[in-house]
């Protein structure tokens, strides 16, 4: 079984600015690329999780999405990062679909395609629904950062809290 992170794409990779679907609005967050290449060096198997409300509200298309999706993974690439696979809710939160976080749809596809280790496996987000989408999943090890969406961090469930992704190293993995 391998063991995988589970990472969330606004706010986390990328800095969010509600609704980024253009290559020109897209903006690594600080420190995104050696976070990553560490965790490839500690052997998780690297998968993006993300809910695109978006198209579902209409905001921007499918194929936006995946343009960007396509460019941001050229760009990963382009650094010696292999993201496994990306996972995406296309859903706006009233369609109560399986796979928007907090649900667990994209994770549980993703373990039906790879044999996943959940017990070893972490997840990092930006939002309370992230962590919640872990702990619904079972997957005991979070991380959750302040680089994206405003939270409590005294109320934070997450195992760990950090400023950015590119504090990883301070936490054992």
């Amino acid at each position: 079984m391998q063991k995988a992170f589970f990472i969330d794409r606004d706010g986390v990779i990328n800095t969010d600015k509600n609704y980024v679907y253009k290559i020109e609005d897209f903006e690594f967050i600080d420190g995104v690329m050696d976070a990553l290449l560490y965790l490839q060096e500690k052997e998780f198997k690297l998968f993006i999780i993300t809910n695109q409300s978006g198209i579902g509200r209409a905001y921007y298309q499918k194929e936006d999405f995946e343009k960007l999706t396509s460019w941001m993974l050229k760009e990963f690439e382009k650094n010696s990062i292999k993201i496994h696979e990306v996972k995406y809710c296309p859903h706006s939160p009233e369609a109560n679909c399986n796979c928007r976080k907090p649900k667990t749809g994209m994770i549980d596809e993703i373990c039906k395609a790879y044999d996943i280790d959940l017990k070893n496996s972490w997840l990092i987000g930006d939002k309370d629904s992230d962590i919640k989408c872990a702990q619904n999943a079972k997957i005991k090890n979070t991380i959750q950062v302040k680089s994206g969406q405003k939270f409590d961090e005294t109320k934070s469930q997450a195992t760990y809290v950090l400023d950015s992704i590119k504090d990883i190293k301070k936490i054992k993995l």
